[in-house]
């Protein structure tokens, strides 16, 4: 939601008349509230392999519904000066928290729940609820820039945006609340194995796991945030296309990645994580480049390239929860997701909107382009060798 509606809340907390650098800014709090998912991942991470992972996904979605509440009412800067950017960064902080002990913790509940030979499946709608939240929020604000004028979207329509938002994590709260916790937490329990200090554990035992996780996320975490959060504002600056648009086809190839990835988890559960793993990587290296410089001003063009991107991404987010779960053991597994995922999609992902904003501003856009490839490269030599994870025990 922030970074659909960043240019039209920008005004709002960053006084001048320079709309790019206005944008820049939003997007710099952006990234910011990505650099507190390391924090969030080690706490939250470390207190679901302690307490439950129940217990650990309650808290993170309290934060976020919390957060999200607290931007929909914020006084603008003309209100209250300074204090309101510094507001705004503090709540992004929070959110970044939340969503660092997030996925850990969800990605854990569901592969400890999976059937036999079906992790990668499980797994998958871990993702397929953070395409599902994302595309609600972009189809939401799809709808809100078609048929709103752009002063009551600059003034009240963001605000209304963040409210909905808020609602619906007090929605998924109760829902977290009422669910039982894994089998697997339940027989640490009976055993008397639950870790005491999980993220010690992980980093003294499992350093080689842990740099793992971070290599496997991060080429597919600046893309993710690319192709389907940032785009309608940076391709806007870049090749003047309408952010209406633009927002519509991005839209459109997230439900796309959102749908697949099902069908990518199960194929995984077939085939392996690698073969998977590594489509994604060289395909992603070999048509990144020529997808983004395909983008003109009209729909078609920018649907045809999210949505080839997103029959690449989703083969890699279909694994990536049961592959991540599969290198750590259920004592210190939340703990071990957690924080190495929370460090790559800090940098990887927080970075990229600001990266890929601040060069289409320099006039530099291939650089952002030569970043990502390199990006996918590594993350394919990280693939290449890695063991098969598929078989291994949870």
């Amino acid at each position: 939601m922030y970074a659909f509606f960043a240019p039209y809340f920008a005004a709002s907390f960053f006084p001048g008349d320079d709309r790019a650098a206005r944008l820049l800014s939003a997007f710099a709090i952006f990234a910011v509230g990505f650099f507190f998912r390391p924090l969030g991942a080690a706490v939250l991470g470390s207190y679901a392999d302690r307490r439950g992972r129940r217990a650990g996904m309650t808290v993170a979605i309290l934060l976020m519904a919390g957060a999200s509440a607290v931007i929909a009412v914020l006084p603008t800067h003309a209100q209250i000066g300074v204090a309101a950017p510094l507001l705004l960064t503090l709540a992004r902080c929070a959110q970044g928290f939340s969503a660092g002990g997030e996925f850990g913790t969800s990605s854990a509940f569901l592969v400890e729940n999976a059937p036999p030979g079906r992790r990668a499946w499980a797994g998958s709608w871990q993702q397929v609820s953070v395409g599902a939240g994302t595309l609600l929020a972009s189809a939401l604000a799809a709808v809100m820039f078609a048929t709103l004028p752009e002063e009551f979207l600059g003034t009240w329509g963001w605000r209304i945006a963040f409210g909905i938002g808020a609602v619906l994590g007090l929605l998924g709260l109760w829902l977290r609340m009422t669910v039982p916790d894994t089998e697997a937490f339940g027989r640490l329990q009976a055993q008397g194995r639950v870790a005491r200090r999980p993220l010690t554990d992980v980093l003294r035992e499992h350093p080689r796991a842990a740099l793992r996780v971070v290599g496997l996320v991060a080429a597919g975490t600046a893309l993710v945030q690319f192709w389907f959060v940032s785009l309608p504002s940076i391709m806007t600056l870049h090749t003047g296309v309408d952010v209406a648009v633009a927002q519509g086809a991005a839209a459109l190839g997230l439900a796309e990645f959102t749908l697949l990835q099902p069908f990518s988890g199960a194929l995984s559960d077939r085939i392996g994580r690698r073969p998977m793993l590594l489509f994604f990587a060289v395909g992603s290296a070999l048509a990144f480049v020529p997808a983004v410089n395909a983008i003109g001003t009209s729909f078609a063009s920018v649907a045809l390239a999210v949505s080839a991107s997103a029959v690449l991404l989703a083969a890699y987010a279909g694994s990536l929860a049961a592959v991540m779960a599969e290198q750590f053991p259920p004592e210190v597994r939340t703990a071990g997701i957690s924080l190495p995922y929370g460090i790559a999609v800090a940098v990887f992902g927080g970075l990229a909107p600001v990266v890929a904003t601040a060069s289409v501003i320099a006039g530099r856009f291939w650089v952002f382009q030569a970043i990502i490839v390199v990006l996918c490269l590594v993350s394919g030599v990280v693939y290449w060798r890695m063991r098969e994870t598929r078989d291994a025990g949870v």
